[in-house]
């Protein structure tokens, strides 16, 4: 590619630009602006109905498009994988960022057209309770395709990368999800600082909201649990959640909460913050746990290690006994509280700013520029 040409990357598989639905979004959300203050043409992929144009937080420099799909839990995501990656075929960007392994069996499509292909492939899918037998042989099938066919790879956490070269053989580049420190913002209404414990996760069985549930219908006689999040479909934990809030007038049951200063100021109060997630890398709502300074319980596992650190972080076996004597110490603990929050603030501004992580995907994306002529060459003598 030339360096008179502005380059371009175009970014798939998630809702779109700007979205606040997950992970993938919230970083899209925060890398898009970013490369465009770096000289890049950016266009994300999305879904029709996602997001809102009208956005105040909206950078009008990132193109949004918008391509059709079947919208059901099977079918969502392949079916807009394959329709933005044929869309991107045809315009043919310099570079595209791929967001999530399932939108690995379409990069044959862009091998074809010299389109290096960057893929953040998520955790490991396959492993997750959620998925049917079905959904995890899907998954699984596009990581094998993603290990042939793409370009590059990034991994979130150390140990996604350690699992992808001991399954497939190959590795990638470790970025992970960022964090801002937030400002000081007031308490939740009807709640005290320090006095609460807090759940924010999607109710998904490997997030441990059952064994949750349990140890907070106890712990809820004696302290307030606020939780946050839902299935996004309904179902069994959505309605246990409401019958639990229905009954005990000290948990409160938020669903999902969009307001980002709402979500850091039930952080930044909390008493103690549950994390039980066992699946997947480097979480973005455990980041943005410890940077806005929460004191944090996780689940104990390799991952939740990676990320707290020696200092950042307690930890947890699941059972629904050891939940709650681990919370009802943190939340009668006012110093290991304060000393917890020190040291996750600490580690989030060292480890996990947005400004590194967005630094980190500018510097790989403009490292396969060189090749995308090549590519791009090698493509239309094929095509001859």
């Amino acid at each position: 590619m030339g360096s008179d040409r502005t380059p371009s990357v175009a970014i798939i598989g998630t809702r779109g630009y700007p979205s606040y639905y997950g992970g993938f979004e919230t970083a899209v959300r925060r890398l898009s602006p970013y490369l465009v203050d770096h000289g890049w043409d950016v266009t994300v992929y999305g879904r029709p109905g996602a997001i809102e144009l009208d956005d105040p937080e909206r950078d009008q420099r990132v193109l949004s498009r918008q391509t059709k799909g079947v919208d059901s839990r099977a079918l969502s995501t392949l079916s807009y994988g394959f329709t933005s990656t044929f869309d991107a075929v045809r315009r043919r960007p310099d570079v595209a960022l791929i967001m999530n392994v399932a939108n690995g069996f379409w990069l044959p499509m862009l091998r074809a057209r010299g389109i290096p292909t960057i893929v953040n492939v998520d955790g490991l899918e396959w492993e997750r309770e959620k998925w049917s037998a079905l959904g995890k042989a899907v998954f699984k099938a596009g990581a094998h395709v993603t290990a042939k066919w793409s370009t590059e790879r990034v991994v979130d956490a150390r140990t996604i990368g350690d699992a992808w070269q001991t399954r497939f053989g190959v590795g990638g580049e470790f970025i992970p999800y960022g964090a801002d420190v937030p400002a000081p913002l007031p308490v939740e209404p009807g709640f005290t600082h320090r006095g609460y414990a807090l759940l924010v996760a999607r109710f998904v069985p490997e997030n441990t909201v059952g064994p949750f549930f349990d140890a907070a219908e106890r712990l809820a006689e004696t302290h307030d649990v606020i939780v946050v999040g839902s299935a996004g479909y309904g179902g069994e934990l959505d309605d246990r959640a409401a019958a639990l809030a229905a009954r005990l007038p000290r948990l409160h049951w938020f669903g999902h909460v969009h307001d980002d200063n709402r979500l850091n100021s039930l952080w930044q109060h909390a008493g103690a913050y549950f994390h039980g997630h066992s699946v997947g890398g480097t979480n973005p709502a455990l980041v943005q746990a410890m940077a806005a300074g929460a004191p944090i319980l996780a689940r104990d596992t390799v991952h939740s290690r990676e990320v707290l650190g020696t200092d950042a972080g307690d930890f947890t076996g699941p059972a629904p006994t050891d939940i709650e004597s681990a919370l009802r110490r943190l939340l009668d603990d006012p110093q290991r509280q304060q000393q917890l929050s020190a040291a996750a603030v600490q580690r989030a501004r060292a480890a996990y700013s947005w400004e590194s992580v967005n630094a980190a995907y500018e510097r790989l994306l403009r490292s396969h520029l060189s090749s995308a002529g090549d590519r791009m060459n090698e493509a239309q003598e094929r095509e001859r």
